[in-house]
């Protein structure tokens, strides 16, 4: 079976290095925000060529942070992508602020521009891009809306670590660039993680206080906080990976390419162009038997996966909020998409075996 993700394979290259870190971590006896979060926000923010990074608990925390962070009026809007994971409109509901959905591009799946304006009024506050997939969006476009409107916007920057666009990272546009750092992400913990990256120091003495309770003295809390800080732990194993994450993605573009170049006209691919280099955390292609194709992968020892099923409005801890609401676009690419095998552990062989399976598939 070629499985569609494999952990403990994907972490078998660090395995030694993370051993190390452990009982480094272990030893020194400093177990919350100690000086592997430091280091690795240091160490990220330097990655970005942004000036700041604050490590949170997870990627939902690091949107919902910045949403915080932001002071927006209650039930102020927040426009979002219709296709994105539900983690994006989470947080905007955990903020009392209402979500806004606008369709993407079927040919990119990232939020189409030409259609953010006419979903701005008076109580737009900002706008959430998804850099979905890997992909960056077109950040040219959005910029001169946000630009235009006097609007903040933050980067949903989840799947996009390396990411760039027009050379620029994923996550370095806007008024916070937010990341997870999930086991299967290309930058991925051993468990939960998340990060926050933004250029104004005016922003950092609050995310801190956000994340720890609301305060940056123990046991004296200035504001309404949390608790959703980086563990000690996670930064630790982060830290052995980072300086890995380009050889990462140069390998899953290699494995990209090979699917972009061999797989007949049967399938809709991912789009390329100059201006974007793509990540690949999920290599999606489209397939109007979706289904069909995802059991004959199976019957030929070929796992897949499906991101996502089942878009925000239709999910039931959301239909009362959209209802009525239809997103035909974002219909499309969930009732179609399917998630190959595309991981730093899979091997070109793996990858033109499948190839040659789904080549023959009619």
């Amino acid at each position: 079976m070629i499985a569609y993700e494999d952990l403990k394979q994907l972490n078998a290259p660090f395995t030694a290095q993370f051993s190390t870190q452990f009982n480094k971590v272990i030893e020194k006896g400093h177990y919350i925000l100690g000086e592997e979060v430091a280091a690795f926000e240091k160490e990220f923010a330097a990655y970005n060529s942004i000036p700041y990074c604050v490590g949170v608990a997870n990627g939902l925390e690091a949107i919902t942070l910045s949403l915080k962070a932001l002071d927006l009026p209650a039930d102020s809007e927040v426009i979002v992508p219709a296709n994105t994971f539900i983690a994006t409109v989470l947080s905007v509901l955990h903020c009392n602020l209402k979500v806004v959905l606008v369709e993407p591009r079927i040919d990119t799946y990232t939020i189409d521009p030409s259609k953010i304006e006419a979903a701005i009024t008076p109580d737009t506050k900002a706008i959430i891009v998804v850099h979905l997939y890997g992909k960056c969006c077109d950040m040219d476009q959005i910029m001169s809306i946000k630009n235009k409107h006097n609007l903040y916007l933050i980067e949903d920057s989840a799947q996009a670590h390396g990411a760039t666009f027009k050379g620029k990272m994923a996550g370095t546009f806007g008024d916070f660039g937010a990341f997870s750092f999930y086991p299967t992400k290309n930058l991925g913990a051993l468990g939960d993680g998340g990060a926050i990256i933004f250029s104004d120091e005016a922003h950092q003495s609050k995310l801190l206080q956000l994340r720890n309770y609301g305060s940056d003295k123990k046991y004296y809390n200035e504001i309404i906080g949390y608790n959703c800080r980086l563990d000690e732990m996670q930064a630790a194993f982060l830290r052995v990976k980072l300086p890995y994450l380009n050889e990462i993605i140069a390998h899953k573009n290699k494995l990209a390419d090979i699917y972009l170049k061999s797989l007949n006209d049967n399938f809709v691919l991912p789009v390329k162009h100059a201006d974007y280099h793509d990540v690949y955390h999920i290599f999606n292609i489209r397939h109007p038997r979706r289904d069909e194709l995802k059991d004959y992968l199976e019957a030929h020892v070929i796992q897949t996966a499906i991101h996502y099923p089942v878009p925000p409005h239709k999910q039931n801890a959301m239909k009362h909020i959209f209802e009525g609401q239809n997103f035909p676009v974002s219909e499309e690419i969930h009732a179609t998409t399917l998630s190959l095998p595309c991981s730093y552990f899979h091997t070109t062989e793996d990858v033109e075996y499948i190839v040659d399976v789904m080549n023959k598939f009619n």
